[in-house]
């Protein structure tokens, strides 16, 4: 994880100076640009300071072995909802949403609400069911 985190970190004040010289190329009157590129430096620096407190707390991972084998990696990498179709349902409540953002305010309103359900549902999917713990 320490390569990611090299990665966000040393891009971000990329951002910074990207900004600078788009202020002085507008003339500082488009703040959009220039307000924009050092907010994605702090978002950057941000996901750069998470990923390199969390290569603190872990061991190596393969990834980040030099010498590593791919076979290094086999094995368990997570836990998945088995057969889940809440994603699904995010999914389309998403569409939803952004099909309100075009259509009305109304639809919007029901992507949210669906939205809500979906997530409510895969958060909770261990939780009941088939695969309840």
């Amino acid at each position: 994880m320490k390569i990611e985190a090299k990665l966000f970190l040393l891009v971000a004040p990329f951002f910074v100076l990207v900004g600078v010289v788009y202020g002085f190329a507008v003339d500082w009157n488009e703040p959009v640009g220039y307000l924009g590129f050092p907010a994605l430096a702090a978002l950057m620096a941000m996901i750069g300071a998470y990923l390199a407190l969390t290569a603190r707390r872990i061991d190596e991972r393969p990834e980040d072995d030099e010498d590593g084998e791919i076979a290094d990696g086999a094995g368990e990498q997570g836990v998945y909802a088995p057969w889940s179709w809440w994603p699904l349902v995010i999914g389309a409540a998403a569409a939803v949403t952004f099909l309100g953002l075009a259509v009305g305010w109304w639809v919007l309103y029901l992507g949210f609400v669906l939205g809500i359900i979906g997530l409510v549902g895969w958060v909770f999917e261990f939780s009941r069911g088939q695969h309840a713990h």
